[in-house]
């Protein structure tokens, strides 16, 4: 076993087949109503013949228990139209015989559940996988730190006294301010006040003093206001203030930062495994080319341009923005899995991502998209409502910043901003440009990649599996074809799966209640066990 600063790898060893890691195992599984986790449940279900059983940590919803959640959002959807198709008596059995919905909160000690119950749930477990997160980048600290970070307590509380390994999803932005090469280790802050956050010997960083401050902070907040409304924009300036003050973008991910600090923590002596997906979009393959759900962070640029809501947006086009199908990520998390169930303890740190192996630039992506968009409009009838008539322009921070400061300028400032947005109405002009300010507060920061991610882990564990383990679940970015995959698959399965009819509703309010939670989901996260979810 090796030591250093950067993480604790027990002896690379080959991994057996996942259907035999998984077999006869007891999984339980968080964040299961998720785009991410729903992807790993089908994977699962399809693949491992011999499947123990999988537990669903869910939290109770309007309309009943955990079970009926399940039934309403996670057994209904799409992501098991091909099982249902072709194996429909089949894939009901499976569901009633080895899926197992338990009614807890994941924000709470024990998740809620009594001591009994939570010692027997533990019991029966063999591994834990973690999927559960709220990825709003703009959400109010307490909510934020809850569900990324305080949640990890309790999760890691299970796992230890289920003598369990845990599998964590995280996300490579937890990388924040960091520069240059990103690799699969250890993250270091990289904020003004990074020094007031003290390393242990053994690697992670001890954030209890942080949080207990931040805690404090929002209690002081709390006491100031009783409006719910101010109190929660109040919180949430809160989060992006202390986010940025230690060296990351957005509450997100310092929150997910915090997280993995607090497993890593916890599991030190047992078996951690942290998978960290960089932006998650459709799949590439599996269960069906394109499938998606909801509206991801390129995604609500994507739908403010077909809309005619915005024609301009910051970015550093010849920068990596690094995009993974979430079928990879599932697989990811999946080959994590077997190698936990079948290795002794130790931390790994694996990363899922394409901006190493099959490098993809900001302006690359654009020009595909733009050309497909404007080639093939018709073909996405939920998207486009009317063919695009504009180009769609990428513009340096300073040219940006002057022009949404030019807001409030005079008459020749706002003719110079008409022309440019290619708006004629006064009216249609002012609100593409605050769209794009709406969206620039919150995906410019990804939209300027600073670093790039590494996965030679992730690649290292997969040559360790026998070749049909790589046949049934492959990670490696390779295989992707980006202009086939942006212009056929991913378009197509955004028109498919995430929009509805233009008929389905009056108006396009809900694709845009949709875009303006562009981010869910999209670097790492899935649904949230918790009051006032992000979804």
């Amino acid at each position: 076993m090796t030591h250093s600063m950067t993480g604790t790898f027990p002896e690379a060893a080959a991994v057996p087949d996942a259907r035999d890691a998984f077999a006869g195992k007891r999984i339980l599984l968080t964040g299961a109503t998720g785009f991410v986790a729903k992807v790993v449940l089908e994977k699962l279900v399809r693949t491992v013949p011999d499947l123990g059983r999988i537990l669903l940590l869910v939290r109770p919803g309007e309309h009943g228990d955990a079970r009926a959640r399940f039934e309403r959002e996670i057994a209904a959807s799409s992501v098991f139209d091909h099982l249902r198709a072709v194996r429909p008596a089949w894939l009901e059995r499976v569901f009633a015989e080895r899926v197992e919905c338990v009614t807890g909160e994941i924000t709470a000690p024990a998740f809620g559940l009594p001591a009994a119950r939570f010692a027997a749930l533990a019991e029966s477990v063999d591994i834990v996988v973690n999927a559960a997160a709220s990825v709003d980048f703009r959400e109010p600290l307490d909510e934020a730190l809850a569900i990324n970070t305080l949640s990890l307590r309790h999760v890691t509380a299970f796992a230890r006294v289920a003598d369990a390994p845990l599998v964590h999803v995280s996300t490579c932005y937890v990388n924040g301010y960091n520069r240059g090469e990103m690799r699969e280790e250890i993250v270091a802050p990289a904020g003004a006040a990074k020094d007031a956050i003290p390393r242990h010997g053994d690697g992670w960083y001890d954030v209890d003093a942080l949080i207990e401050s931040l805690q404090r902070k929002i209690a002081r907040v709390r006491a100031r206001h009783d409006d719910p409304e101010r109190l929660r924009r109040r919180l949430t300036d809160l989060g992006i203030a202390q986010a940025q003050r230690y060296g990351w973008n957005d509450t997100y991910t310092f929150t997910k930062w915090l997280g993995e600090q607090v497993a890593l923590r916890a599991m030190h002596g047992r078996t951690l495994t942290i998978v960290r997906p960089a932006i998650i979009e459709s799949t590439l393959r599996e269960p069906a080319p394109g499938w998606i759900e909801g509206v991801k962070v390129a995604d609500a640029v994507i739908l403010a341009y077909a809309r005619g809501k915005t024609s301009f947006f910051p970015a550093g086009r010849d920068g990596i923005i690094d995009i993974v199908p979430v079928d990879l990520v599932a697989n990811a998390i999946v080959l994590a899995g077997a190698e936990a169930l079948s290795s002794g303890p130790g931390r790994r740190i694996y990363q899922c991502c394409s901006g190493s192996t099959n490098p993809l630039a900001l302006g690359e992506l654009i020009r595909l998209l733009l050309a497909e968009s404007k080639r093939n409009w018709q073909k996405y009838d939920r998207l486009f409502h009317a063919e695009p008539k504009h180009d769609f322009r990428t513009v340096g921070e300073r040219t940006f910043r002057f022009v949404m400061g030019a807001l409030g300028l005079g008459a020749a400032a706002w003719n110079g901003l008409r022309r440019l947005v290619g708006a004629p109405g006064s009216t249609r002009a002012m609100e593409k440009l605050r769209t794009t300010r709406t969206l620039a507060v919150t995906f410019a920061f990804y939209a300027h990649p600073r670093y790039r991610f590494h996965n030679a882990n992730l690649l290292a564990l997969a040559a360790r599996c026998g070749e049909e383990t790589r046949r049934l679940y492959p990670v490696d970015a390779r295989l992707i074809d980006w202009e086939e995959y942006l212009c056929r698959i991913h378009m197509a399965g955004l028109n498919r799966y995430a929009l509805r009819r233009r008929d389905a509703v009056p108006d396009d309010a809900a694709d845009q209640a949709n875009a303006a939670r562009g981010q869910a989901d999209a670097c790492g996260g899935a649904e949230v066990l918790a009051p006032q979810a992000s979804r």
